[in-house]
């Protein structure tokens, strides 16, 4: 199918709709979607993207769109940074694949170094590069059972780890994605997340009653929840959990996935409250969008399991290194910073919408440029996203009942404060006419079914 042409430029607002959306050409494309590709695909509405540029998406019938998602938190330093851009023009020029899983690939090593250097784990570190979140999910639980030589694993009620068998076993955001798949892996507790009090049920409920302590291998959390709708913990609770797991002889390892590489004005939200992970795992922001993730351990961890223990034919592939060394690079040269500054402007626009719409909108959370807007209900919530959508405005709903925005951390001032007017916008005409919003939504097809991308 033929695309319009381009039409980013510096003069042109946005956003700027020059179509219904979606238009005739996304429309066309939704139907040829659904002829080729799994329906398992848990699409959010009909935005067809052609090209990207900064916090600017174009989509299929040239309309701008402003885009306060960045592909699920993954397109950190924007779309097409030109640095991120020029790094993978020339690694592609020179070496696109050679498997680093079986040869010596110099940029693999390389880039290992730079995230064990920014990781926020005490003492020597070493890295392993997958390709996606819910593979060093994978195998960090492999990890953990080798090196302690212990079966059991803790992950949180509300959390989200992937959708592979391992990473699926250890979320819990929602029962359907356990729905017609079970057994899921043996051996994985939850536990209630967030909460200082929560931290009794270790000992209470877990130790006491289901498992010996010295029989679990590691504890999992993301430290600030993702999918399960941009949950806070406590002040306390980290440090708690951190407490528990060195106590006991129990890994800690912190889902970074989604939180890290400087999405919550910090490198890492673990920054946030001074804890140290045993393993650290990161992807989605990392690599601007190339797929590349990584597990970090501390050294001696990760030596106890040896040649040919896990592996990968593509993870560390040098376009993906390339573009995380240059995404490193910015981050560290100031978008973490921008990220912490944008952040707070978006707290200050958006909490006063707690009183203003106080029937709809219950409240307003985040650190940096993670940041959750709790609604009602899940039908608002998907109405407001859909109202948005209908203004260019790009977000993404997470949890039971909550709009996550998630910007790329280069967005500026003023492209904040036009987010933020069109947000409230979109809230104001759901608060007026909710149905009449929500049945639009489901007659372009955008509700076939409520759903929250990882």
């Amino acid at each position: 199918m033929t695309t319009a042409p381009s039409r980013l430029k510096a003069t042109r607002p946005l956003p700027d709709l020059v179509t219904e959306v979606p238009g005739p050409r996304a429309r066309a494309h939704v139907e040829y979607d659904h002829r080729w590709t799994s329906p398992s695909l848990p699409r959010a509405y009909p935005i067809v993207p052609v090209r990207g540029e900064g916090v600017a998406i174009e989509d299929i019938d040239g309309n701008l769109f402003l885009d306060f998602a960045a592909g699920i938190a993954v397109n950190s330093t924007g779309h097409a940074h030109p640095a991120v851009v020029g790094a993978i023009k020339e690694q592609a020029a020179e070496l696109i694949h050679f498997s680093a899983s079986d040869f010596y690939l110099p940029i693999y090593a390389e880039v290992c170094e730079e995230i064990s250097r920014i990781a926020p784990i005490e003492g020597p570190a070493r890295t392993y590069l997958g390709n996606s979140g819910t593979e060093v999910v994978e195998a960090a639980i492999k990890l953990a059972r080798h090196a302690t030589g212990r079966q059991y694993l803790v992950a949180f009620l509300g959390g989200f780890h992937g959708r592979t068998y391992g990473s699926v076993s250890l979320t819990a955001s929602k029962a359907k994605y356990h729905a017609g798949f079970g057994p899921m892996l043996p051996g994985v507790y939850h536990a209630p997340y967030g909460r200082v009090d929560d931290l009794r049920w270790f000992d209470e409920v877990l130790f006491a009653r289901l498992v010996p302590a010295e029989e679990v291998a590691a504890i999992v959390v993301e430290p600030i929840q993702g999918e399960g709708g941009y949950v806070i913990p406590e002040d306390g609770f980290l440090q708690g959990l951190r407490e528990i797991a060195a106590r006991h002889g129990i890994l800690f390892i912190a889902d970074e996935i989604q939180s890290g590489a400087g999405r919550t004005g910090r490198m890492w939200a673990l920054d946030h409250w001074d804890v140290k992970p045993d393993i650290l795992l990161t992807a989605k922001g990392i690599a601007s969008g190339m797929p590349l993730a990584a597990m970090v351990a501390r050294a001696p961890l990760m030596e106890s399991w040896g040649r040919g223990a896990h592996g990968s034919t593509y993870g560390g592939n040098p376009v993906a290194c390339a573009a995380a060394l240059a995404t490193i690079e910015l981050l560290e040269g100031g978008l973490v910073a921008n990220a912490e500054l944008r952040g707070r402007q978006a707290l200050a626009g958006l909490r006063p919408l707690v009183e203003r719409f106080g029937g709809l909108v219950r409240e307003v959370r985040g650190k940096g440029l993670m940041i959750g807007i709790d609604l009602a209900t899940p039908e608002l919530t998907e109405a407001v996203q859909w109202a948005c959508f209908q203004r260019g405005l790009l977000v993404l709903e997470a949890g039971v009942s909550t709009v996550r925005m998630s910007p790329p951390l280069v967005v500026s001032e003023s492209e904040m404060a036009t987010a933020l007017r069109l947000f409230e916008e979109a809230v104001a005409e759901v608060a007026a006419e909710p149905e009449r919003v929500a049945d639009e939504a489901e007659a372009a097809g955008a509700l076939d079914e409520p759903e929250a991308a990882g």
